[in-house]
């Protein structure tokens, strides 16, 4: 009896635990829709040539990392408002 009860408790953690892996790819999942073009697309406008770093700041900004989102755009020549407009740009959907 002891025995099935272990087995039955095992079975539940990993049940319980490949629910919660699969339900926090579910949540992370909008993130990956976020808008890296609508970024890059308005630090273009500013005359800065998109480079690894540019679209590097702005997969920070995708992940809600606004202030080194920033920092990275600022880093490469974008204008500050720009850059903060076109980081807000990068955490939002794409419309």
């Amino acid at each position: 009896m002891r025995t099935r009860r272990r087995t039955s408790t095992r079975i539940a953690g990993v049940l319980t635990g490949l629910t919660l892996t699969l339900g926090g790819t579910a949540l992370a999942a909008p993130a990956v829709h976020a808008d890296i073009p609508a970024c890059t697309q308005m630090v273009a406008q500013t005359g800065v040539e998109i480079t690894d770093a540019v679209t590097a700041a702005c997969t920070r900004g995708v992940v809600g990392d606004l202030q080194n989102c920033v920092n990275g755009l600022t880093g490469a020549g974008v204008p500050g408002g720009a850059a903060t407009g076109a980081c807000r740009a990068a955490a939002h959907e794409p419309r």
